[in-house]
């Protein structure tokens, strides 16, 4: 006895197999996380070093180097690339596709720490991450002043953080546009000099005077008690009190030489929302997070936190990701049923209502069935799933038709159904088989797509797979189960009949139907085989040819209507904070008049400010700002996206010392620029002069666009030589002149604080009165007080 006559013998069994089948179907599709794109695993990795104050060439050669050293030593290593700037160190650490990723992260981070022995100890703590492709932010909440002071805005965006974090399927919510918190010492050098007190001396103070001392444990025999010295700073007021000179019986405190105050570190960057300023919390979901649901559950907590907030403050939620995701499902699954209600017409109308409804079931149960592999995959619900599903629709009923046919033409001469169904299956076996192997095998190769576009495509192959695999088991089991319960032959018209028994015993090409028509073609083509050929190779050789000749040509993934649009700003020079702001708002006063824009994020960035930079191709760090657009939705506009980016190209292409890239977001796996060229020697000297010319001849290629390089910046620095032996005379060394000069400029960090309510420590740092500090007040830093004697 064959399955097939086991499985109508126990047709309810068999059937209720198929509603388990349909039912964990149903529930994989609730559970299954909706994403726009496919999730890809890249083989990078970040480090980022925090100096402050450190040159580029001093990042290189003290912060790079050394872990350069060590990265090398890892295993599976492709390549590393790294940037220095001003304030910061960056390193991107490449692996071979092979490599287990895990594992690769432990043994980044196990050659950082080693690294970090052999960097300054005035470096921050190195910063190692994985690269992803869900970096990009879910959405964005901005809070907009009407009339609040900033720290009740940046309070504001601390506890929503918060909140927002607390949701389970968040990553990270990240605030941008907010100023570090920091304790400011405003050193009076009037007094200093009055009390003939050295800066170095009072830093010196400061630095002691907040260390946690483990004081130990006394046992008295009677019972052991613990010490405790208290001596952390725990609030301004015991900074105040600090004593930093003693002369008799009178003790001169840091309130009679310092005034205190707690705010936030000099700008660096500002956020604008729609052109207002603005705080602006960006939330990143995890990877296997429903991307819908994700952003309901955030804009449910924003309501509620929200909700008693004073009239002053205003949020504002933007660029939420979820709704393209939405609408994108919508569509494709809108296509799904279109395409599926079209095939059950054409198959009922052309097998009878019975076997069209037999053939018919197949799409649901297939389609559910493949919904389960792909849930157990751990793969999400995307537009690549999706198109798998659309793509093999068209493919999934064949096997069944096939069967069915077969079995009504055996009830037709007077089988029984259970019989006929039975015959059916063990007929076409093998041929259904061989038919849905011959169309997986076309699709087999692109399951073993190596490297990030690899990852990408696999979810195409794979979801045909299930399909087809699905509809196979339906074909050859479940559909025939059905047919021997509720089949019934199909009453055809006697010259239907007469039609099959002349295609069963006579010769097919005497009929006057399309059948005939066909058979007479198909006698013509099998009696003129070498014409035929001929033919065939003519034909395909044509088709080559005239899509090299008059094609459009090649591309690997192809453009959609963007919905969302970014500008970079670029300039090369010293631009302070107000310059850089400055630029930008002229950018972003050219980017809002644009129709068709339904939100606008703009950050500025400050060269040197220690950002680090995003990975572009290993381009150096000369953006001073970003613009995020969304576009209304495609409904609501009367032109596409790529209309929108020529009018953004046109409008802030003539801008004098700066260069604005207007790119639409991508779709398709991440590829970055599409032509980078490097250059290496191991004479530095030769490789600027060589890039140049580079440079210079891509700019007269129309068809290049966005070109920059990672050339060192042109910037003016300013320093100062210590005359050691001079120094000397006074009882001075380049650590007092440091002290001296870091005073008038950034402010000597001291120690650091965590007050109640914060949740990260806040720096203390010293520095001068902003009149006292500057270029002009540089040279008068050197007459400052050193250890008690005035130069």
């Amino acid at each position: 006895m064959s399955y097939i006559d086991l499985a109508i013998d126990r047709s309810r069994s068999t059937l209720m197999i198929m509603g388990v089948l349909v039912l964990a179907g149903l529930i994989s599709r609730s559970l299954l996380p909706i994403a726009n794109d496919p999730h890809i695993v890249l083989p990078y990795f970040y480090i980022g070093i925090p100096h402050e104050g450190i040159s580029p060439e001093d990042s290189e050669r003290l912060l790079i180097q050394p872990m350069e050293i060590e990265l090398r030593k890892i295993e599976g290593l492709k390549e590393i690339n790294a940037t220095a700037s001003e304030g910061y160190a960056t390193i991107f650490v490449e692996f071979e596709p092979s490599v287990d990723l895990n594992a690769a992260l432990m043994d980044v981070r196990e050659a950082v720490d080693r690294g970090k022995s052999e960097i300054p100890t005035t470096a921050e703590e190195p910063v190692v991450r994985e690269l992803d492709v869900d970096d990009f932010p879910l959405i964005q909440i901005n809070l907009l002043s009407a009339g609040a002071s900033e720290r009740q805005i940046y309070e504001t965006a601390l506890s929503l953080r918060d909140d927002i974090e607390s949701i389970p399927s968040v990553l990270s919510a990240d605030i941008r546009g907010d100023r570090e918190e920091v304790l400011e010492v405003i050193i009076d050098p009037q007094a200093l000099e009055a009390y003939q007190i050295s800066s170095e001396s009072l830093v010196s103070i400061l630095q002691r005077n907040n260390r946690l001392i483990p004081a130990g444990s006394v046992d008295t025999g009677q019972g052991r008690f613990s010490v405790k010295v208290p001596s952390v700073v725990e609030s301004a007021s015991d900074i105040m009190d600090l004593p930093v000179q003693v002369s008799g019986d009178s003790v001169v405190t840091l309130s009679d030489v310092a005034t205190i105050r707690r705010t936030f570190k000099d700008r660096t960057s500002h956020a604008r929302f729609n052109g207002v300023e603005t705080m602006t919390i960006e939330v990143k979901k995890r990877v296997d997070a429903n991307v819908i649901d994700t952003s309901e559950a955030v804009l449910k907590v924003v309501d509620e936190a929200t909700a008693g907030l004073p009239s002053t403050i205003r949020v504002v939620p933007s660029q939420n990701t979820a709704e393209f995701a939405q609408v994108q499902v919508t569509e494709l699954q809108g296509n799904i049923m279109t395409a599926l209600a079209l095939v059950m017409v054409i198959v009922v109308a052309a097998m009878g209502f019975r076997s069209g409804v037999i053939v018919g079931l197949g799409i649901p149960v297939s389609l559910l069935f493949s919904i389960i592999i792909i849930y157990q995959l751990g793969y999400t619900f995307n537009f690549m799933v999706m198109f798998g599903m659309l793509l093999g629709l068209g493919m999934l009923i064949d096997g069944a038709i096939v069967v069915t046919e077969y079995a009504d033409r055996k009830m037709s001469e007077g089988m029984d159904h259970r019989e006929a169904y039975a015959e059916a299956v063990k007929r076409m076996f093998w041929p259904v088989t061989a038919s849905t192997a011959t169309t997986l095998a076309a699709f087999l190769p692109l399951i073993f797509w190596p490297g990030i576009s690899g990852q990408f495509m696999r979810y195409l192959p794979v979801t045909v797979f299930t399909v087809l695999t699905g509809s196979l088991i339906y074909a050859l089991l479940f559909g025939p189960v059905l047919g021997s319960i509720f089949g019934k032959p199909t009453v055809h018209s006697a010259a239907d009949q007469k039609t099959m028994e002349e295609l069963d015993h006579g010769d097919p090409t005497q009929l006057q139907t399309i059948t005939g028509a066909y058979a007479r073609m198909m006698a013509w083509i099998t009696g003129h085989p070498l014409t035929t050929v001929g033919t065939i190779f003519t034909l395909l050789f044509c088709v080559f040819w005239s899509y090299g000749k008059f094609g459009a040509g090649m591309v690997f993934f192809n453009d959609s209507d963007p919905q969302f649009i970014s500008l970079s700003v670029s300039g090369r020079g010293n631009f302070s904070e107000s310059e850089v702001n400055d630029l930008v708002l002229e950018v972003e006063r050219q980017v809002l008049q644009v129709a068709d824009i339904r939100s606008v994020n703009t950050r500025t960035i400050l060269p040197g400010s220690g950002s680090g930079g995003g990975r572009s191709g290993g381009a150096v760090n000369d953006r001073i700002g970003s613009i995020f657009l969304e576009l209304v939705p495609e409904w609501d506009r009367d032109r596409d996206g790529f209309a929108v980016v020529r009018e953004l190209r046109e409008r802030t292409g003539n801008f004098a010392g700066i260069k604005v890239e207007v790119s639409a977001m991508e779709q398709g796996p991440p590829v970055g620029k599409p032509v980078q060229i490097e250059l290496r020697s191991r004479h530095r000297e030769l490789l600027e002069p060589a890039m140049l010319r580079i440079h210079e001849y891509m700019e007269t290629l129309p068809e290049l666009i966005d070109i920059d390089d990672t050339r060192a910046l042109p910037s003016i620095e300013w320093r100062m030589q210590v005359d050691r032996a001079q120094a000397a005379l006074f009882d001075a060394d380049v650590q007092a002149a440091g002290v001296a000069l870091q005073l008038v400029t950034n402010g000597v960090k001291v120690a650091e604080y965590r007050p109640d309510g914060a949740d990260d420590a806040v720096d203390i740092r010293a520095r001068f009165p902003i009149q006292d500090r500057g270029i002009r007040a540089m040279d008068d830093c050197a007459s400052v007080r050193v250890r008690g004697k005035s130069p």
